[in-house]
């Protein structure tokens, strides 16, 4: 069953399909990260369309989200042990067909059910794709491509409410939709012909249910009390928080004694690992401080009209993506570990600005604080992943990929109500402008104390590494 070997091929054909399969798994990344941010300018088109409220139409977002942050783990383990190409063909598939089914939903609610079903595939396509980059190149080359995925990542973010807002005026809402169709069929034609087979785990490597049902439904009660309540934290938050705890407790017990664990407990006690996960969960909480606080202060704190405030909030996207290539480059040459303290240092100071220069110097302070805080980012997030990727065992790229992306997304969900809650918490009572800059301040400096706290984490991991 296996006609390809895992090693890179050194025949000559080899550079040219691998281009085709780099390209294959750019476009996956495309995809998902798409999905992730199209569908939120076309709420108020989706609650006139179907005479919903707003607390409804937000679960066509909060759907995808979901899903991803439940079940990206555990389709990272299936990869794993079914074989990541023949998932991914799976998961592209599914997201192709989930996003006809969106486009054709008679009710908001099928339109919700098809959300959540095109992020389960936009889950696998995220948790495989860069499994895909330790299988398929040489270690030497893992940075460059980690920063290739990364900016198409960012590309993905940045271009979903700009197309999103161009389809809806064009046609239709449905049209935020129907652009996956022909993306997601050539990615899954390039995937098909282009991708190396891939061995699957032994026979004998069984897979856990109870372990995974658990995992997902932890997750899920910890994502929703970061959600719902739209930035209060009432009864129901806390409930959902409680039941993540005991989720988390049974689910740890649970992979102590099962004799094939989703994830094994000792994999977590790796420092470098452990470290990785915490600092991207720690960066991705303050990265999405700067999509939920940015607006706002832009439009009430300065003044800016609303084209203005989507150029300057299109600055931050943009250096992330031009930063991406590089910092792989960078990473692949300079080494990983440098390159992701650099990057957390530059962050740091982003953030520190951003706390001082947009109350004396504007708009201008804020576009010069943001782009160093991204720039940053891109250069963590490159070398966060090549560290981690480059090194870890064939049968486990799967699952640390998808638990590298699970830390994505529980900072991002974490970061969009503690960080708004923080913000919030100082821009009422007093006069508008001065409390959204107070907020402002606030907000950042905070964010500035946990990239201190990522940097503390990431260089102690990365001192703790055994030498090569």
């Amino acid at each position: 069953m296996q006609s390809n070997p895992t090693t890179l091929p050194t025949t000559p054909p080899t550079e040219r399909a691998l281009r085709w399969a780099l390209a294959s798994l750019a476009l996956s990344m495309l995809l998902s990260s798409l999905g992730t941010s199209i569908a939120n300018v076309g709420l108020p088109t989706l609650a006139q369309a179907f005479d919903a409220s707003f607390q409804q139409v937000q679960w066509v977002v909060l759907a995808y989200l979901l899903a991803i942050t439940t079940l990206v783990v555990s389709v990272g383990r299936l990869g794993d042990l079914l074989g990541r190409k023949r998932l991914l063909l799976g998961g592209s598939a599914l997201f192709t067909l989930a996003s006809l089914a969106c486009a054709m939903a008679p009710t908001l609610w099928l339109l919700i059910a098809a959300r959540a079903a095109q992020g389960l595939g936009a889950a696998t396509m995220m948790a495989l794709t860069m499994a895909f980059v330790g299988q398929t190149l040489p270690k030497e080359k893992t940075g460059s491509a980690m920063g290739m995925l990364a900016t198409m990542s960012a590309i993905g973010t940045a271009l979903g409410p700009m197309l999103g807002g161009l389809l809806i005026a064009a046609m239709d809402w449905r049209a935020l939709f129907w652009v996956n169709l022909p993306l997601g069929l050539l990615s899954l034609l390039l995937a098909w012909r282009y991708l190396p087979l891939d061995d699957a785990a032994k026979k004998d490597a069984g897979f856990d249910p109870l372990g995974t049902l658990l995992l997902a439904l932890t997750l899920a009660a910890y994502a929703l009390s970061m959600t719902l309540g739209r930035g209060h934290f009432g009864s129901l938050n806390m409930a959902l928080l409680l039941a993540a705890a005991v989720g988390l407790g049974l689910f740890l017990l649970v992979e102590s004694r099962v004799a094939s664990p989703l994830i094994r407990l000792d994999l977590l006690r790796d420092p470098r690992l452990s470290a990785s996960l915490a600092s991207s969960a720690l960066v991705a909480t303050v990265m999405m401080s700067t999509l939920v606080v940015g607006p706002f202060y832009l439009a009430r704190g300065l003044g800016l009209a609303a084209p203005l405030v989507g150029l300057a909030l299109s600055v931050g996207p943009l250096v992330a993506a031009l930063t991406g290539v590089p910092a792989g480059r960078l990473a692949d040459h300079w080494g990983a570990a440098r390159v992701t303290l650099l990057g957390l240092a530059a962050m740091v100071v982003g953030a520190l600005l951003l706390a001082l220069l947009p109350s004396a110097l504007g708009v201008s302070g804020y576009v010069a604080s943001i782009a160093v805080l991204t720039g940053g980012y891109g250069l963590f997030q490159t070398a966060n992943n090549t560290a981690v990727m480059a090194d870890v065992a064939p049968t486990q790229r799967g699952l640390v990929s998808g638990l590298l992306n699970l830390a994505r997304n529980l900072g991002l969900v974490s970061g969009a109500s503690l960080m708004g809650a923080v913000f919030a918490s100082h821009a009422e009572d007093i006069g508008q402008a001065q409390a959204l800059a107070k907020g402002m301040h606030l907000t950042f400096a905070v964010a500035a104390a946990l990239l201190l706290a990522a940097l503390a984490i990431a260089a102690r991991g990365l001192a703790a590494r055994k030498p090569v």
